[in-house]
């Protein structure tokens, strides 16, 4: 897969920014010079997109937008949500539901959600020009609700200064029923290749992939199903058509007659491009939002395990044609320590391969480290994290992810009930974690920590002085690393432990513009 923050449009910007930006000295007598080293510049348009939140009609559902302050980026721009399928062809909007909530407290002791007007009538039924959220200032987050089933897919785009490291986090609350607990999920950008280790067909399970269409015209799209014996027979997972600013559930068990309890879902585009999510629910186990895993590489890191983890299930596929050998190892807040049991795992190529790891954490947060015992095979993967027993059981899941890099933000974390994970499997690293000002109100704040050599550290993340509603972390390394992180939401009702883990890659709010010495307008003549 080759994610990247950058929409095509972004793309175009990069170029123009060549133009805008680099120094134009005057050219020598040969009348050419060798180029500069390339200038970070901030990005100015950016693209996200949402899966829809839920069919549930008890869900409550929250958007949290934001955008931290990025030197040298522009001082106007803007950023807006639309309903995918009300989106009109020129890309305005038609008919959005919703509205900004700057006060919405902490997730657990809400009670009754913003988005339901005096009457008590659903956000969908605000006004048509009304959007889900009316993002603020870069440093400051906002939030809009929606209730019920009436959420639609979005899609995003923000330009000049809201671009740079432009998150939107997605964050439901189920209280009964089919993935009952907390559900959370990233919205990201379009992409043509996505893989999903860790979804099921099971009896138990009810599993979604959700394709959202930015753009003006068509896409073209293949959902393939690998089981542990291969690939899963599917012609009906084939050419799929997802119309132009819309978006497509497709039930995982109407691609087979199969029950299987693990399997890898790769989704690849034919033409266009697409978002892509994989909503994982269980009748008895609650269940979350499964985000793409980072590209197939020999080595992974799966970060944040939470320490109270009932039972970690892990899911690997190996994509070419050799077979993989995996050394596994667990960073805690110690070291590095061998899983007894589970100290290799054997990955055939072309098939998903599941190991019970149990407790592994064994009342220790960690971070699963994955790396090759002989020759590099590139594998993707992901975790099937539980906590609770019995019918108190929810579940969520941590796909490998890419490193922290430069910055790294999670938006929407309340002042309890947000966990920050870092992990440095290689080399000790320093980083900053800023707070950004609450929703509602309230001062940022900023801590520096560090990381040591093949730890896993949970951090008590700073927390905005006076924060009235919800705020951002973002993460920077300052030195070292690589670093990587997860941010994990949890919200007990009923007796439910209920949580959310989602990782934070780079935001790639910045991009490299080649530099010049030579006059530009001597190359137009």
């Amino acid at each position: 897969m080759n994610r990247t923050t950058l929409s095509l449009i972004a793309g175009t910007t990069a170029l123009a920014a060549v133009t805008a930006f680099a120094a134009l000295d005057g050219p020598s007598a040969s009348g050419a010079t060798a180029p500069k080293a390339a200038a970070s510049l901030p990005v100015e348009r950016t693209s996200l997109l949402c899966p829809a939140p839920s069919i549930s009609d008890i869900a409550d559902t929250s958007y949290t937008s934001f955008t931290p302050v990025t030197q040298s980026a522009a001082s106007s721009g803007k950023a807006q949500l639309q309903a995918a399928d009300q989106q009109s062809a020129d890309g305005t909007d038609t008919s959005v539901s919703g509205g900004s909530t700057p006060g919405k407290g902490s997730k657990g002791s809400q009670g009754s959600k913003a988005g339901k007007d005096s009457k008590g009538s659903k956000s969908g039924s605000t006004p048509a020009d009304k959007p889900v959220l009316t993002p603020k200032a870069p440093g400051t987050p906002a939030t809009g609700d929606v209730s019920g089933a009436d959420g639609s897919a979005l899609i995003g785009t923000a330009d000049g200064g809201f671009a740079p490291g432009w998150t939107v986090q997605e964050t439901t609350e189920v209280a009964a029923g089919t993935g009952r607990g907390l559900q959370g999920v990233n919205c990201t950008p379009a992409d043509t290749e996505f893989w999903f280790p860790g979804a099921s067909t099971a009896a138990s399970r009810t599993d979604y992939v959700h394709l959202t269409n930015p753009d003006d015209s068509a896409a073209v799209v293949d959902v393939e199903l690998y089981d542990k014996n291969g690939a899963v027979k599917s012609p009906l997972g084939e050419n799929l058509t997802v119309p132009p600013h819309a978006s497509k559930p497709i039930l995982l068990s109407t691609l087979t007659d199969e029950q299987q309890s693990d399997l890898t879902v790769h989704v690849s585009v034919r033409s266009g491009r697409v978002g892509a999510a994989v909503q994982a629910l269980d009748a008895k186990a609650g269940g979350d939002w499964l985000a793409a895993a980072a590209d197939p590489a020999p080595a992974l890191v799966l970060p944040g395990i939470p320490a109270d983890a009932t039972d970690v299930r892990l899911i690997t596929f190996a994509p070419g044609g050799d077979d993989a050998d995996l050394k596994v190892r667990l960073a805690t807040s110690g070291g590095l320590i061998t899983p007894a049991g589970n100290e290799t795992v054997h990955v055939k190529s072309g098939m998903t391969t599941a190991a019970d790891l149990g407790p592994v954490t064994r009342g220790e947060a960690g971070s699963l480290i994955l790396t090759p015992t002989d020759q590099s095979v590139p594998i993707v993967a992901a975790l099937q994290v539980v906590r609770g027993k019995g019918d108190k059981q929810e579940t969520a899941f941590i796909p490998a992810t890419a490193p922290v890099g430069a910055r790294a933000t999670a938006a929407d974390n309340s002042a309890k009930g947000s966990t920050l994970s870092l992990t440095a499997p290689t080399a000790t690293a320093t980083v900053k974690v800023t707070a950004s000002a609450g929703s509602g109100g309230g001062t940022a704040a900023t801590k520096t920590f560090t990381i040591r050599s093949g730890t896993t550290q949970n951090l008590a993340a700073p927390v905005p002085s006076g924060l009235q509603g919800t705020y951002a972390l973002t993460v920077e390394t300052t030195s070292g690393g690589p670093v990587y992180a997860s941010r994990t939401l949890t919200a007990t009702e009923g007796g439910v432990p209920g949580f959310t883990i989602q990782t934070l890659p780079n935001d790639r709010g910045t991009v490299a513009v080649p530099q010049t010495t030579q006059d530009l307008g001597v190359l137009q003549k």
